[in-house]
């Protein structure tokens, strides 16, 4: 999708502080940090949110979940938390799927 901001990043069109890549996904430290360490995992297919997972791209979701396992590992986070906005009303400001990955400080319950 042309005008769409994590495209971008993925294709390199805009900068970012990359974190991880390979073939499927690319990820990056988020630029309005909420905890010590907060980076983003995102497909370099476009979709837009959780809500457009389907049996055909639902691969995608499975190895971002798996790169997040290994960079947590790499980075030596034992506690982290990952997070999906889906629409507008649950906090999603860019409609690229993206899984946000939170450690550092103790997260409170329920989030707010």
């Amino acid at each position: 999708m042309s005008d769409c901001l994590f495209c971008k990043i993925a294709g390199g069109e805009i900068p970012s502080k990359k974190v991880y890549e390979d073939e499927l996904c690319y990820a990056f430290y988020d630029i309005d940090p909420q905890a010590p360490t907060h980076f983003l995992v995102i497909p370099k297919a476009h979709i837009a949110s959780v809500a457009e997972v389907t049996p055909e791209n639902a691969a995608v979701v499975a190895h971002i979940f798996t790169v997040i396992a290994k960079v947590t590992k790499d980075l030596g986070l034992e506690s982290y938390r990952v997070v999906s906005n889906i629409g507008e009303q649950a906090g999603q400001s860019v409609f690229h799927l993206h899984f946000h990955v939170l450690s550092g400080r103790d997260m409170t319950w329920p989030p707010g």
